[in-house]
């Protein structure tokens, strides 16, 4: 058997674990990396930012999606708020839940389908999710911030396209 040199090529050399795991930007993670990961990779991201400017107000992402959802479309069911979400129907039956008891969200029955619980934002969701979109606004100056108007379309249509063909 071979005594092993440590400089030597013909010989494994033995992995020592986070020894070089690449950073943001190098070797498959960087431009040269699968398209794919790198959209997941910089949804990550952005979800950690997004994450970090939401928890100094008391509130989660999937909240923010949630109350903005029911700000948009008043009335919505629980199933269409997941939908609208991209959230689990249990998921978002917990997220209502702690909505509830914050009082950002309010429940009624369905005026002609009494068994549908429709969903509303109270005042003081209205008044959270205003205080929200400061750092969220913030956050997607930055996102755009080296794309001209022209390009930021681009992605924009790329992004929603990419979206649409995978639902439909």
């Amino acid at each position: 058997m071979r005594k092993r040199k440590p400089d030597d090529p013909a010989m494994p050399q033995k992995h020592v674990p986070g020894a070089h795991v690449p950073k943001a930007g190098e070797g498959k993670r960087g431009e040269g990396g699968h398209f794919g990961y790198l959209l997941r990779q910089a949804g990550v991201a952005h979800r950690h930012r997004f994450e970090q400017a939401l928890n100094a107000l008391g509130i989660t992402n999937p909240q923010f999606v949630v109350l903005t959802m029911l700000a948009s479309y008043p009335g919505l069911s629980g199933a269409d708020l997941a939908r609208l979400s991209l959230l689990t129907p249990q998921t978002v039956s917990v997220i209502v839940g702690n909505l509830l008891k914050a009082g950002l969200v309010m429940r009624h029955k369905h005026a002609i389908h009494g068994r549908i619980q429709q969903i509303e934002v109270t005042a003081a969701g209205r008044q959270m999710l205003s205080q929200c979109r400061k750092p969220v606004q913030r956050l997607d100056a930055w996102l755009k911030q080296d794309l001209s108007p022209a390009e930021e379309q681009i992605v924009r249509r790329w992004l929603v396209n990419i979206a649409r063909e995978a639902v439909d």
